[in-house]
């Protein structure tokens, strides 16, 4: 298929969240340090966001699964080493992609993160919001499904509302105004959401890769498009 026909045939796919599963392992299997394989997962990142926004697919928003709310469990040492990588080169690579017209758009519980960081990501979306490329980079940072859903509940709750239909939930989460995505990829070999986006994909497409995400190519990327544009979305009927 050519490029041309792939950019029609996927063309429905315009919202793709990615579960970037197995940096750790990547780096392990190459005998270096885990955070090495965070190092490597930010430079694919950025490498996948610009493919999938640049090469026709009709992918309009991308929504990345960064550090989750179970990710705080894990060693001390590893833990201040994302934050030091979010506060550095990940905002720096972030201000390159808004720099090129990509809106970028946090969701999570950002309380736990130093202030720093807090103010560089609202410095960001704020710098953006302008953005005239119509691409939306969504970093889920910080982020849990069920806290989530609970936060929603409580923010629904406090405002006094008796009766809550769906548009009222969707309003009140943290990606009130994100698309739901339309197709879900998970790296690294697992095949399970871990807490990602349980609300917004109930009728996404899963496709789970066996490659480790530093490791996940243009090629892997294309073939997901090119799989999901021949399946039939009933969604219930």
């Amino acid at each position: 298929m050519s490029q041309q026909e792939r950019a029609t045939t996927a063309s429905d796919a315009s919202c793709i969240g990615i579960i970037m599963d197995g940096n750790r392992r990547w780096a392990l299997s190459r005998g270096l340090s885990s955070m090495k394989g965070h190092t490597a997962g930010l430079a694919k990142a950025k490498d996948i966001v610009r493919h999938a926004f640049s090469h026709g697919s009709g992918v309009d928003t991308m929504i990345l699964y960064a550090f989750s709310t179970e990710n705080w469990n894990r060693a001390p040492e590893e833990v201040a080493y994302l934050l030091d990588l979010f506060s550095g080169a990940f905002v720096q690579e972030l201000d390159e992609l808004s720099r090129e017209g990509i809106r970028v758009r946090f969701i999570g519980d950002f309380t736990r993160l130093p202030e720093k960081l807090r103010a560089s990501m609202r410095k960001l979306e704020q710098e953006s919001s302008s953005a005239d490329s119509g691409k939306t980079l969504v970093i889920a940072l910080s982020y849990g499904g069920r806290a989530e859903i609970l936060a929603a509940t409580n923010r629904l709750l406090a405002s006094g509302i008796k009766n809550v239909n769906t548009d009222d939930f969707s309003a009140a989460l943290w990606s009130e105004g994100i698309k739901d995505p339309d197709i879900i990829i998970r790296t690294g070999g697992e095949k399970r959401i871990s807490n990602f986006l349980p609300w917004q994909s109930v009728y996404s497409e899963f496709f789970f890769s066996d490659s480790f995400w530093p490791d996940f190519s243009h090629a892997e990327f294309d073939a997901i498009l090119e799989n999901f544009a021949a399946r039939e979305r009933r969604r219930g009927k």
